[in-house]
């Protein structure tokens, strides 16, 4: 008897293991780690074929990769993107990654092998060919996650990451100080909240808002209480964007007690530690993308 396929299911894309990696900018190898550790494994299966890739399972991969990248452990990680339900187009989240697989290869050997000036030439081209946006989602996330796997996996490697974030933090300074501040709104403060020492995500997002003219207050890591309260009220800045990557530092009180000021700043909290958290008026951001997004609307711009 032959088997009845519905509408919906005659246009289901799968993907092979190889495509998948492909897509992501990991390598095979780690999407089977994460199948085997965390059960984020392909879901589709017909006899005598090899299990295939949903696109809903890649777009839980997807959530992987990025809560890793912004410091989660793999094991937390899994948790939140095995319980995803969101929808997000499969082209918009991973089309451009698989299109610059090869630039992904090339910073990745380039890192492994200590070659800091050609990882810091093909930055600065695709800093200025691409923007900050699309450069950090479709090449520094997926390179910084691979990077991140191989340390996790062999216990070697963190000379590496500790190399490339450095190279990065530079060439987005650089790529920064390029720009000019065409909007006159006053300056948005962007700050690691607690104990926080993981900046660079604040930095990327500092680097975009130079892009389209925003200035910023870039408070840096490990920012107290005192020190966030007194740039709020002496500078009065219409949106304050607030990263926590580790829970311990994803404190409520960095949101409530924060001084009052008119008109009141729209408050942006990014990174994993606020994951769950109840944030009041706050917004959560979903990546530098949307956190880009939210200041630029507090601004008017």
């Amino acid at each position: 008897m032959a088997r009845t396929v519905s509408p919906k299911a005659e246009l289901e894309v799968e993907y092979t293991v190889a495509a998948v990696a492909r897509r992501l900018g990991v390598a095979p190898a780690t999407l089977r780690t994460w199948d085997r550790r965390y059960g984020l494994g392909p879901t589709s299966h017909n006899a005598g074929e090899h299990r295939k890739y949903s696109e809903t399972d890649l777009l839980k991969l997807t959530v992987m990769r990025r809560l890793i990248v912004a410091g989660m452990t793999p094991a937390d990680a899994a948790v939140k993107a095995l319980a995803y339900n969101g929808k997000i187009s499969v082209a918009k989240v991973c089309a451009p990654i698989e299109q610059r697989a090869d630039i992904v290869k090339k910073l990745l050997a380039a890192a492994n092998g200590f070659d800091q000036e050609a990882v810091q030439k093909e930055l600065r081209i695709q800093l200025s060919k691409n923007g900050v946006a699309r450069t950090w989602e479709d090449l520094l996330v997926p390179v910084l996650v691979e990077v991140g796997a191989q340390w996790a996996s062999t216990g070697n490697g963190i000379e590496v990451e500790h190399l490339l974030t450095e190279i990065i933090m530079i060439a987005l300074n650089e790529h920064a100080a390029e720009q000019k501040n065409k909007n006159k709104c006053r300056p948005v403060v962007l700050a690691c909240v607690g104990d926080e020492i993981h900046s660079l995500a604040i930095k990327a997002l500092a680097a975009a808002l130079a892009e389209s003219g925003i200035p910023t207050t870039f408070l840096g890591a490990r920012t107290p209480q005192q020190a966030l309260n007194e740039v709020v009220r002496k500078s009065a800045p219409p949106a304050i964007f607030l990263w926590a990557q580790l829970k311990k530092n994803a404190q409520i009180e960095f949101v409530t007690q924060i001084p009052a000021t008119r008109p009141a700043p729209r408050i942006i909290l990014g990174g994993p530690g606020w994951s769950g958290k109840s944030c009041g008026s706050a917004v959560l951001s979903e990546g530098l993308e949307h956190a880009h997004e939210e200041i630029m609307r507090a601004v008017g711009a």
